[in-house]
């Protein structure tokens, strides 16, 4: 059990060096520009797909399981209302970074620890160019950047797979379902669900990068270095979650 916890002491420390690294290379002018948007692609772009069927889910079944519900109390005006802020708040941002946990921070984690396995990162530094900036800095800078588009993407598309949703049962116009579903979502809402999800995105590209940047030699240790990835990102999700819902209930 001690060396259990001297592991996981050593792997924070390790982590926060290599975070504090990425700060300190960021404003660093020879900055590459052309893999930044190259990794924005890839990332987010190609993440669609999985965000567009996942989103569309999310609402439709979170409106078909409240409906019963809702229409025992004669309430289901409120349906509407009740999705859009649930996805907003809380259900949208979270299921799309466990999301992007699990497809982009093992993406990066066996990318990056198969280039190091094969040497590429070390032929790098022979090659007098910085692997850090170039592999590590770009990758995070765009996990950062679009983790939160894709939420806000996540977000319209719950609510269009809500409206699918309320017409199996019932005729409600797109204007008026709409409508009802923003006219009581304010500022408040909105500001700390979008805040949180830049952390969701820096820390899957940094936990990504981190695993496979530091990946030991053998093939082996690039399955563990993807599947490390992706359970201390979702964790550091969920964590991360958990502090945002505190402090948005103290200051908001």
């Amino acid at each position: 059990m001690e060396i259990y916890f001297k592991k996981t002491y050593d792997e924070i420390g390790n982590t926060t060096l290599f975070a504090m690294r990425f700060f300190k290379e960021i404003f660093n002018p020879n900055f590459e520009l052309k893999e930044f948007v190259k990794q924005c692609y890839v990332i987010g772009f190609k993440s669609l797909p999985l965000v567009t069927i996942t989103g569309f889910i999310m609402g439709l079944v979170l409106t078909i399981q409240a409906r019963p519900e809702m229409a025992r109390f004669g309430a289901e005006s409120w349906i509407p209302g009740m999705v859009s802020l649930s996805l907003i708040r809380e259900i949208a941002p979270v299921i799309t970074a466990l999301i992007c946990a699990g497809k982009i921070s093992s993406g990066i984690g066996a990318e990056l620890g198969s280039m190091k396995v094969t040497e590429q990162i070390d032929a790098m530094e022979v090659a007098a160019i910085n692997p850090y900036r170039y592999l590590v800095v770009t990758r995070i800078l765009a996990t950062t950047l679009m983790v939160p588009i894709l939420v806000f993407y996540a977000d319209f598309i719950g609510v269009t797979g809500g409206f699918i949703g309320i017409n199996m049962h019932s005729d409600v116009s797109i204007t008026l379902y709409f409508s009802d579903s923003f006219k009581n979502i304010e500022f408040l809402d909105i500001f700390p669900a979008t805040i949180k999800t830049f952390f969701f995105g820096f820390f899957i590209g940094m936990i990504g990068c981190f695993k496979g940047f530091n990946a030991k030699s053998g093939t082996e240790s690039v399955g563990k270095a993807a599947n490390s990835a992706v359970v201390s990102a979702s964790l550091a999700i969920f964590i991360i979650d958990l502090i945002a819902v505190q402090l948005t209930d103290l200051f908001f």
